[in-house]
Protein backbone atom coordinates (compact mmCIF):
# COMPACT_ATOMS: atom_id res chain seq x y z
CA UNK A 1 0.00 0.00 0.00
CA UNK A 2 1.50 3.58 -0.95
CA UNK A 3 0.07 5.57 1.88
CA UNK A 4 1.67 2.87 4.51
CA UNK A 5 5.14 2.48 2.27
CA UNK A 6 5.41 6.42 2.42
CA UNK A 7 5.24 6.11 6.10
CA UNK A 8 8.48 3.84 6.07
CA UNK A 9 10.22 7.15 5.20
CA UNK A 10 9.24 8.83 8.56
CA UNK A 11 11.05 6.05 10.97
CA UNK A 12 13.89 7.92 11.10
CA UNK A 13 12.00 10.95 13.02
CA UNK A 14 11.05 8.82 16.09
CA UNK A 15 13.91 7.28 18.38
CA UNK A 16 13.85 4.73 21.06
CA UNK A 17 12.29 7.36 23.25
CA UNK A 18 9.51 8.32 20.51
CA UNK A 19 5.92 9.12 22.17
CA UNK A 20 2.37 8.75 20.73
CA UNK A 21 2.16 12.48 19.89
CA UNK A 22 5.31 12.19 17.39
CA UNK A 23 3.39 9.19 15.57
CA UNK A 24 0.31 11.10 15.89
CA UNK A 25 2.03 14.18 14.09
CA UNK A 26 3.12 12.37 11.88
CA UNK A 27 -0.19 10.70 10.64
CA UNK A 28 -1.63 13.75 10.72
CA UNK A 29 0.51 15.15 8.33
CA UNK A 30 0.19 12.05 6.45
CA UNK A 31 -3.74 12.85 6.72
CA UNK A 32 -3.01 16.77 5.00
CA UNK A 33 -1.02 15.56 2.51
CA UNK A 34 -3.66 13.24 1.23
CA UNK A 35 -2.35 10.05 1.94
CA UNK A 36 -5.12 8.88 4.01
CA UNK A 37 -8.57 8.97 2.70
CA UNK A 38 -12.19 9.70 4.45
CA UNK A 39 -13.38 6.41 5.62
CA UNK A 40 -10.29 4.64 5.14
CA UNK A 41 -9.53 2.35 7.40
CA UNK A 42 -6.13 1.92 8.98
CA UNK A 43 -4.42 -1.01 9.84
CA UNK A 44 -2.55 -0.99 13.28
CA UNK A 45 -0.18 -3.92 12.01
CA UNK A 46 1.02 -2.48 8.62
CA UNK A 47 1.31 1.30 9.71
CA UNK A 48 2.86 0.03 13.41
CA UNK A 49 5.16 -1.83 11.11
CA UNK A 50 6.07 1.19 8.92
CA UNK A 51 7.04 3.40 11.73
CA UNK A 52 8.70 0.54 13.74
CA UNK A 53 6.28 1.37 17.31
CA UNK A 54 4.72 -0.75 19.85
CA UNK A 55 1.11 -1.48 19.36
CA UNK A 56 0.38 0.34 22.68
CA UNK A 57 1.99 3.60 21.14
CA UNK A 58 -0.11 3.25 17.75
CA UNK A 59 -2.98 3.40 19.36
CA UNK A 60 -2.33 6.48 21.45
CA UNK A 61 -1.70 8.08 18.48
CA UNK A 62 -4.82 6.99 17.24
CA UNK A 63 -6.70 7.92 20.32
CA UNK A 64 -5.14 11.81 20.05
CA UNK A 65 -6.24 11.61 16.27
CA UNK A 66 -9.92 10.88 17.20
CA UNK A 67 -9.96 13.29 19.90
CA UNK A 68 -9.08 16.17 16.93
CA UNK A 69 -11.86 14.69 15.04
CA UNK A 70 -9.39 12.82 12.09
CA UNK A 71 -9.80 9.45 12.96
CA UNK A 72 -12.80 7.12 14.11
CA UNK A 73 -13.16 4.17 16.37
CA UNK A 74 -15.74 1.84 15.42
CA UNK A 75 -16.08 -1.02 18.19
CA UNK A 76 -14.50 -4.47 16.57
CA UNK A 77 -14.07 -2.76 13.34
CA UNK A 78 -11.49 -0.74 13.94
CA UNK A 79 -10.08 2.76 13.53
CA UNK A 80 -11.27 4.73 10.14
CA UNK A 81 -10.16 8.23 8.98
CA UNK A 82 -12.89 10.25 9.67
CA UNK A 83 -15.92 11.63 7.26
CA UNK A 84 -16.59 14.90 7.78
CA UNK A 85 -20.28 16.53 7.42
CA UNK A 86 -21.43 19.71 5.34
CA UNK A 87 -21.49 21.23 8.71
CA UNK A 88 -18.09 21.07 9.91
CA UNK A 89 -16.66 22.28 6.26
CA UNK A 90 -19.21 25.59 7.11
CA UNK A 91 -17.49 25.62 10.55
CA UNK A 92 -13.68 25.19 9.50
CA UNK A 93 -13.74 28.22 7.61
CA UNK A 94 -16.25 30.31 9.93
CA UNK A 95 -12.74 29.80 12.35
CA UNK A 96 -10.38 30.51 9.42
CA UNK A 97 -11.93 33.88 8.54
CA UNK A 98 -10.97 34.83 12.06
CA UNK A 99 -7.21 33.55 12.00
CA UNK A 100 -6.29 33.63 8.36
CA UNK A 101 -8.18 37.37 7.75
CA UNK A 102 -6.24 38.40 11.11
CA UNK A 103 -2.92 37.33 10.17
CA UNK A 104 -2.82 39.11 7.29
CA UNK A 105 -3.12 42.24 8.94
CA UNK A 106 0.16 41.38 9.95
CA UNK A 107 2.24 40.44 7.24
CA UNK A 108 5.64 41.94 6.57
CA UNK A 109 8.14 41.45 3.62
CA UNK A 110 10.43 39.64 5.48
CA UNK A 111 7.93 37.26 6.69
CA UNK A 112 7.14 35.96 3.15
CA UNK A 113 9.56 33.46 2.26
CA UNK A 114 7.11 30.29 3.22
CA UNK A 115 3.91 31.61 1.42
CA UNK A 116 6.23 32.77 -1.61
CA UNK A 117 7.62 28.95 -1.53
CA UNK A 118 4.28 27.46 -1.34
CA UNK A 119 2.95 29.41 -3.95
CA UNK A 120 6.21 28.09 -6.32
CA UNK A 121 5.65 25.05 -5.39
CA UNK A 122 1.80 24.61 -6.08
CA UNK A 123 2.43 26.60 -9.85
CA UNK A 124 5.06 23.94 -10.57
CA UNK A 125 2.72 21.12 -9.58
CA UNK A 126 0.14 22.97 -11.44
CA UNK A 127 2.35 22.69 -14.38
CA UNK A 128 2.91 19.49 -14.03
CA UNK A 129 -0.39 17.78 -13.11
CA UNK A 130 0.22 16.76 -9.81
CA UNK A 131 -3.37 18.08 -8.24
CA UNK A 132 -2.96 16.45 -4.91
CA UNK A 133 0.44 18.25 -4.50
CA UNK A 134 -1.35 21.58 -5.55
CA UNK A 135 -3.60 20.66 -2.45
CA UNK A 136 -0.78 20.11 -0.15
CA UNK A 137 1.36 23.56 -1.33
CA UNK A 138 -2.00 25.35 -0.90
CA UNK A 139 -2.36 24.04 3.02
CA UNK A 140 1.13 24.98 2.88
CA UNK A 141 0.52 28.42 2.23
CA UNK A 142 -2.12 28.90 4.69
CA UNK A 143 0.06 27.64 7.49
CA UNK A 144 2.22 30.21 6.69
CA UNK A 145 -0.47 32.63 6.23
CA UNK A 146 -1.80 31.40 10.22
CA UNK A 147 2.27 31.91 11.13
CA UNK A 148 2.35 35.57 10.48
CA UNK A 149 -0.36 36.10 13.91
CA UNK A 150 2.91 35.06 15.99
CA UNK A 151 1.25 32.90 17.80
CA UNK A 152 2.23 28.72 18.44
CA UNK A 153 -1.42 28.24 20.09
CA UNK A 154 -2.64 29.18 16.46
CA UNK A 155 -0.10 27.30 14.62
CA UNK A 156 -0.78 24.26 16.55
CA UNK A 157 -4.75 24.77 16.25
CA UNK A 158 -4.02 25.38 12.12
CA UNK A 159 -2.13 21.96 11.57
CA UNK A 160 -5.48 19.97 12.66
CA UNK A 161 -7.95 22.43 11.22
CA UNK A 162 -5.85 22.29 7.68
CA UNK A 163 -6.01 17.66 8.02
CA UNK A 164 -9.60 18.09 8.07
CA UNK A 165 -9.51 20.52 5.27
CA UNK A 166 -7.99 17.82 3.53
CA UNK A 167 -10.29 15.76 3.95
CA UNK A 168 -12.91 17.79 2.85
CA UNK A 169 -10.90 18.16 -0.38
CA UNK A 170 -11.51 14.46 -0.75
CA UNK A 171 -15.23 15.46 -2.16
CA UNK A 172 -14.44 16.94 -4.91
CA UNK A 173 -14.67 14.86 -7.62
CA UNK A 174 -12.34 16.88 -10.24
CA UNK A 175 -9.55 17.96 -8.25
CA UNK A 176 -8.19 20.36 -10.69
CA UNK A 177 -11.88 22.21 -11.33
CA UNK A 178 -11.15 22.90 -7.88
CA UNK A 179 -7.87 23.72 -7.08
CA UNK A 180 -6.52 25.19 -10.22
CA UNK A 181 -8.62 29.02 -9.89
CA UNK A 182 -6.72 29.37 -6.30
CA UNK A 183 -3.29 28.61 -7.72
CA UNK A 184 -3.50 31.49 -9.41
CA UNK A 185 -4.82 33.68 -6.31
CA UNK A 186 -2.46 32.66 -3.99
CA UNK A 187 -0.42 34.42 -6.01
CA UNK A 188 -2.36 37.53 -5.87
CA UNK A 189 -2.73 37.08 -2.17
CA UNK A 190 1.27 37.28 -1.83
CA UNK A 191 1.80 39.89 -4.36
CA UNK A 192 -0.65 42.06 -2.39
CA UNK A 193 0.76 41.24 0.96
CA UNK A 194 4.66 42.08 -0.41
CA UNK A 195 3.41 45.15 -1.30
CA UNK A 196 1.71 46.54 1.95
CA UNK A 197 -1.70 46.63 0.51
CA UNK A 198 -2.90 44.67 3.49
CA UNK A 199 -6.13 45.71 3.60
CA UNK A 200 -7.00 45.14 -0.18
CA UNK A 201 -4.89 41.50 0.28
CA UNK A 202 -7.75 40.79 3.60
CA UNK A 203 -11.21 41.91 1.70
CA UNK A 204 -9.32 39.26 -0.59
CA UNK A 205 -8.45 36.40 1.22
CA UNK A 206 -12.15 37.06 2.29
CA UNK A 207 -13.62 36.46 -0.95
CA UNK A 208 -11.34 33.94 -1.48
CA UNK A 209 -13.04 31.82 1.55
CA UNK A 210 -16.53 32.40 0.45
CA UNK A 211 -16.01 31.13 -2.71
CA UNK A 212 -13.86 28.17 -1.88
CA UNK A 213 -16.69 27.23 1.07
CA UNK A 214 -19.65 27.56 -1.56
CA UNK A 215 -17.67 25.07 -4.33
CA UNK A 216 -17.35 22.37 -1.22
CA UNK A 217 -20.78 22.91 0.39
CA UNK A 218 -22.24 22.59 -3.63
CA UNK A 219 -20.33 19.50 -3.50
CA UNK A 220 -21.60 18.06 -0.80
CA UNK A 221 -25.04 18.43 -1.99
CA UNK A 222 -26.44 15.24 -3.18
CA UNK A 223 -26.68 14.22 -7.10
CA UNK A 224 -30.09 15.17 -8.13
Amino acid sequence: MDDVAALERDRDRLSRSSTAERVADILRERIAEGFFTPGQRLSEEAIGTALGVSRNTLREAFRLLGHEGLLRHQLNRGVFVRVLSLEDVTDLYRVRRVIECSAVRRATPDALGPLREAVEDGERAAAENRWRDVGTANLRFHQGITRLNGSQRLDDLMRQLLAELRLVFHVMRNPRSFHEPFVARNRELLELMAAGELDKAERELAAYFDDAEALLVEAYRPAP
